[in-house]
Order: structure tokens, then sequence, then C-alpha cells
């Protein structure tokens, strides 16, 4: 843990290489499992970001990640609780107390406007929101309320301070205006068509992240390997079967920082450029097995609008920023709220193992609760999401005590196709009513060929009591979740129908005619 002003080399010998708060830095002898919080917090006393719940929730150990991508650079807000350290290898790293230095020893526009509308009360979270808006602050130039919310939605403020906290989103716009001419930070904005020049700042950013790439695999010990490329994925993973595939870290975390269970041996795919692609052609979207649910669901949604509330309520941005889909529907959870729309979508999942691909329906991939259709050294290389066809009628549902960042009590996806006025095809699956996310069978078979129409609907409805046998526990009972899953079908049925009903008032439509 020395600061170092020498040629980075390479990874081979064990060093983790990243830049932080502007200047390059060395992690050497540490555990692979160490949360990047806990050595800022116990190794290098930059005390600012908290640890308030240790899992993701909270917000309080928020930091900032820049990285390359499409040849600009890219700020995203992350954990620090549930990220391990050896994946900031190659990285830049922003934490709260390098704001200020980075502004020339004044407040950063973000602090200043935190400051000004009396946005920190008892102040435990404010470094975490200070971050989220600084990422904020480098992505977007005048955002809206919604996307500020959005922002904001994996921070948590027990003081309730959230109206003058959405004051300083807006006002840290006019600090940056007020700056001296050179001085200004650039915005990053990697994914518009047309980005502006790169700016002085950016092509620093850009010469650090290039001075640190890794040249080769990064490994600790036989704790960690990150190798660069899929063919040595796979023949890591052929070698060592055993080993555990870490992505975004964002479940497999918590095994270490909740269960407190030893990983005796890291894959880490977050090095491996081929896995962070996305390719779209007449076989559908190829989603790879790094690609973030950021990036993933912003493409999904591109072609699927239908699916924009369950892209914006799964969890939180700093998880949706480090979190990968393909490591989601490899978690397999019967509550992962991907899962049954890329299901209704017939999604399939691309396996790998050594130099042998097979390919799998994602409805056939799930044999049991945590129990998958893979081999010993068989892992996920990507994900194919067909295209809309002409006539699809496709919607996603989650239903949870809170709007942001809760774990669904029941979701459901539908999707469906008509022909003068008969289904044709049909699909309906539910997370969080089986062991398994599952397609209603005895549901679809009550509505194939037969009219769009109520009596169709209640027969379906009837049928989900063949299909679920739910349990009851602390997010819902199983009667609860039984009829939920009746009224969210209904709520498609009538939304199909052109109507903009909400489940709430099914329920008392249901009840009016029961």
């Amino acid at each position: 843990m020395t600061v170092v002003q020498k040629d980075p080399g390479n990874s081979a010998d064990g060093t983790i290489r990243f830049y932080l708060n502007g200047r390059r830095h060395e992690a050497r002898n540490v555990e692979a499992t160490m949360t990047v919080l806990n050595y800022l917090r116990d190794h290098l006393q930059l005390n600012g970001s908290k640890e308030g719940c240790a899992e993701g929730d909270c917000g309080a150990c928020t930091i900032v990640i820049a990285e390359r991508y499409r040849g600009r650079i890219r700020f995203r807000s992350i954990n620090s609780c549930i990220q391990f350290l050896p994946t900031l290898d190659g990285k830049v790293v922003f934490t709260v107390e390098g704001l200020r230095k980075a502004n020339r020893g004044r407040l950063h526009p973000v602090q200043q406007a935190m400051v000004d509308c009396h946005a920190s009360q008892c102040g435990f979270c404010t470094p975490g929101f200070v971050m989220s808006l600084f990422a904020l602050y480098k992505s977007q130039s005048s955002p809206g309320r919604d996307v500020i919310d959005d922002t904001l939605a994996g921070n948590l403020c027990r003081c309730t301070g959230y109206r003058p906290i959405i004051a300083a989103a807006t006002k840290m716009y006019e600090y940056a205006q007020q700056q001296e001419q050179g001085e200004q930070d650039f915005i990053s904005t990697p994914c518009s068509p047309e980005p502006g020049p790169v700016s002085t700042g950016e092509q620093e950013l850009l010469e650090q992240l290039e001075a640190i790439r890794p040249l080769r695999c990064l490994s600790l010990g036989q704790q960690y390997f990150a190798p660069l490329t899929t063919a040595e994925l796979a023949t890591l993973f052929s070698k060592y079967p055993d080993a555990t595939l870490l992505a975004g870290g964002t479940d497999i975390a918590l095994w270490v920082t909740k269960q407190y269970r030893d990983l005796p041996l890291i894959l880490y795919l977050g090095q491996v450029e081929e896995l962070d692609t996305i390719n779209i052609d007449d076989s559908g979207i190829r989603i790879g097995a790094n690609v973030s649910l950021t990036d993933a669901f912003s493409v999904l949604v591109q072609h699927y609008p239908d699916l924009s509330e369950t892209a914006r309520r799964f969890a939180s941005p700093p998880i949706r920023h480090a979190a990968t889909l393909c490591g989601n529907i490899a978690n397999g959870s019967p509550i992962g709220d991907s899962m049954p729309a890329l299901i209704c979508l017939g999604a399939e999942v691309m396996l790998r193992c050594g130099e042998n691909r097979r390919t799998l329906p994602l409805d056939k991939f799930y044999l049991g609760y945590q129990q998958k259709d893979l081999g010993r050294g068989e892992f996920i290389e990507a994900l194919r999401v067909p295209l809309a066809e002409a006539g699809q009628h496709f919607r996603s549902y989650k239903t949870a005590k809170r709007f942001d960042q809760d774990i669904s009590a029941v979701c459901c996806a539908c999707s469906l196709r008509l022909k003068d006025g008969k289904v044709v095809d049909i699909r309906i699956c539910y997370g969080g009513m089986a062991a398994v996310p599952l397609r209603a069978a005895h549901c679809e078979a009550a509505l194939l060929g037969k009219q769009w129409q109520d009596d169709s609907i209640d027969a379906a409805v009837a049928a989900l009591a063949e299909d679920f046998t739910p349990l009851t526990d602390m997010r819902a009972s199983a009667d609860y979740r039984l009829r939920l899953a009746g009224n969210l079908l209904r709520r498609f049925y009538h939304e199909v129908n052109g109507a903009d009903v909400s489940t709430t008032q099914l329920l008392r439509y249901v009840d009016s005619r029961h």
C-alpha cells in the first residue's frame, strides 16, 4: 500500500494497480476477498466512506469508478462494501476525500451545493450522497427530477433529508458555470451519438487508465485469477471447476460480508473485454457475460419499452452499475427480477466448457432451487434475446413493499400474440411463486387457442392454483401471492385491450365481480 510513480509493468506479480483520487496506487499482499471499503478505511485511513449495511443497500459506502468506454471516460457509482479490492485493478477510483483536492483545494460543486442547501443532517450518509451526485454531475449536464430521484435510489437518509439533497442536485450545476475558464469539470457522455471533444481532464484520465491497463492475468497466489480473454477463462475454469466465478459480485460478496464464507479460489470475469459486448443481428440481442445490468437494460428497453419499469426498479444504480445480467441469471434466485421477462421473451443462455459450446432455452436452465443445467467447468458466455416480433404484446411487472430497491414479493412477465382475437402464442412466467422462475403451464394452456376475453382470463387465473403453491414469508403470504399473480395477469389483459389500470384498481374490480 504505497504510492508509486514508476511504470506499472503487468499484473503477473500479484500487484493491484489503480489510480486513487488522482495518484497512482499499488496494493500488495491483500486477501482476494478484502472489500474496497475495508481497504479504504483500515489500510488507508480514508474514513469518509461509511459502513452502514455491508450489503449494498444503504449507499453510505458509495465511491465512483472511472473506466474507458468506447474511447471515452465513463463514471459510475458503486458500493464499496460489496466490491472486492482486486477488481479495481486497472481502474480510476474517486472517494469523497478526493473531490476537494481535484477542485484545486475548493469544495467541489457537489459539496458546495450540499452545504448551501443544508442537505446534511447527522452526516453519516452524506459522503455516499455526495459520491452518487458526483457520478451524476460527471455524466449529465441537466438531469430532470426523475433522473435525480433514480440516481439517489441507492442512498438511504435516516434523517429524511431528501428534499434539500434533491435541491443540491439541481444547484450543483450552477457552481460549475461559475468556475473560472479552464477549471470546469468535463461532462462524460460516452453513450452520446455525437460526444464533444476530449477535454484536458478527460485526456488525463485516459492516459492514466492506459498506464495501468492490465497486460497479463492478475494472479493472487491460488486465491484469485483475472484472465484477459474468454479462452483463458475457459482454460482456467476447466482446470479449476470448483472455483467461484465472479462478475459484479453484488451477490457473491454477501457470502463474505454476511455469511463469513471462505472462497478458496475466484475467477474474475471483469477484465475479459470480449464478454463486455452487446451485438445485435437477425438472430437477436447477444449480451456478454460481463455486461452490466445498466448497459444490458439500456439496450433491452430500446427493443422492449415495456421492460422499463423492471429496469428502473431493479435494485439501485450502484448495484446495476456493478452487477451483470448474466450474473443475475447464473445466480438463479427465484426472486430474480430479470428471469421472468427473459423467459417470456424466449431468451437462450450460451454456455461454454473449454472449447465446447451449447445453447439452452432459459426456461430449461433451472432444474430446482439453486440448481442449474451446468456441467463442471461450464459457464454462461452470453445471453441471446430474440428481437421483438410484429404484433407481440409484452409486459413485465414487479410488486414489492417499497418502490425503490426492494426484493419482489411477486414478479410477473407476459408475452402474447393474437390473431383474429384468438391467442396463438402465450408465455406467462412468475418469480417469487416457486423455487425457480417458472412458466405457468396450466395457465398458458387455458388461454392458448381461446378468444382473448373475460371468461378465458377467468379460467387462466383459476388455473394458476394448479401451477403454483407459493410460500408464506416476510414479503407476502401464500394467499396474497396467488391472488396477486392472478391480478397481474388481469392487468396485462386490460392493458393489451387499451386500458390504463393499476393492480390496486384490479383488486377492486375483481372484488366487485365476485
